[in-house]
């Protein structure tokens, strides 16, 4: 049954009376848009804007909501969301007593507890909220989970970009709806929306496919050129960061891409929008050819 207990997912639990307006304005996405039952994808950053906890965030009605964190984050995450807090009628306390399990595939049947759609891409599921004594009947085994996100090129914070040092874009979060760039002022928004709005990011996390096994960590080549990483990696695909400038190069002039001695292709996710650059000359290339 595809029902995942995620030992390595913690629950931070936000209330009061000017919860919506404070996190609202700390965290990257919109929160005073949001009903019961809603989720969203978000962050908080650091005021030079690089992230420090990406989460899933779910509100449970009258001011209250659930940070659905990555466990190693969640005493940073709460530490800091308290220093923001100053005199805000808002409190943060873990919900020890409750856990996060992961709902995809052809589930059957689910247990009892609140479900939310996984926001970031509807293809990955829901996320279900139950208490912690029912997820440990559940199985833990992270293997299934792992493979399906993979496969549907979601990075995940750790294995495939890492805390406090990286922006949003590099770790694709602005495809995923995690950045809202419409909303007010929130830490690190001036550096997000100035990248957003007037540059290219470098570099992106992207689907890397391969017909020989590899392992986590192996560079990816271009001749003498470094391209970027393998990072996450299932059976025949994974996730690399990659330099979006030599990767167009190479695929330019003509140069393979090796990770160590096997050829590797990139490709864009295809939830995401952003451009690699000889998909662009790809498709002027056959627009030209239809045309002639």
């Amino acid at each position: 049954m595809p029902v995942v207990y995620l030992t390595d997912r913690v629950l931070i639990r936000a209330t009061g009376p000017e919860a919506s307006k404070f996190l609202h304005g700390v965290i990257t996405c919109n929160v005073q848009t949001m009903a019961k039952g809603d989720s969203r994808y978000g962050a908080l950053l650091t005021p030079q804007g690089k992230i420090i906890s990406d989460f899933l965030f779910y509100s449970e009605g009258e001011d209250a909501f659930l940070f659905d964190v990555p466990a190693e984050r969640a005493e940073d995450l709460l530490k800091r969301l308290t220093f923001h807090r100053l005199r805000a009628k808002v409190t943060f306390e873990k919900a020890d007593d409750f856990a996060v399990a992961a709902v995809f595939g052809d589930a059957g049947e689910v247990p009892e507890g609140a479900l939310y759609p996984d926001p970031r891409l509807a293809a990955l599921g829901q996320r279900l909220v139950l208490p912690l004594v029912a997820a440990q009947a559940l199985s833990s085994d992270p293997v299934p989970y792992e493979a399906h996100r993979i496969a549907l090129g979601i990075p995940k914070g750790g294995p495939d970009f890492a805390y406090g040092d990286t922006f949003p874009h590099e770790a694709d979060m602005d495809q995923l709806g995690g950045v809202d760039f419409k909303k007010g002022c929130y830490v690190g928004q001036e550096v997000v929306s100035r990248m957003e709005h007037r540059s290219t990011p470098r570099n992106r996390l992207v689907e890397v496919l391969f017909d020989t096994p590899l392992a986590t960590g192996q560079e990816i080549t271009a001749g003498d050129k470094s391209v970027g990483q393998v990072l996450s990696v299932t059976d025949g695909r994974g996730i690399a960061t990659v330099r979006l400038d030599r990767a167009n190069d190479a695929k330019t002039d003509g140069v393979p891409l090796l990770a160590g001695e096997v050829p590797v292709e990139l490709r864009r996710p295809d939830w995401a929008v952003f451009s690699m650059e000889w998909e662009k000359k790809v498709s002027e290339l056959d627009r030209k050819f239809k045309g002639s």
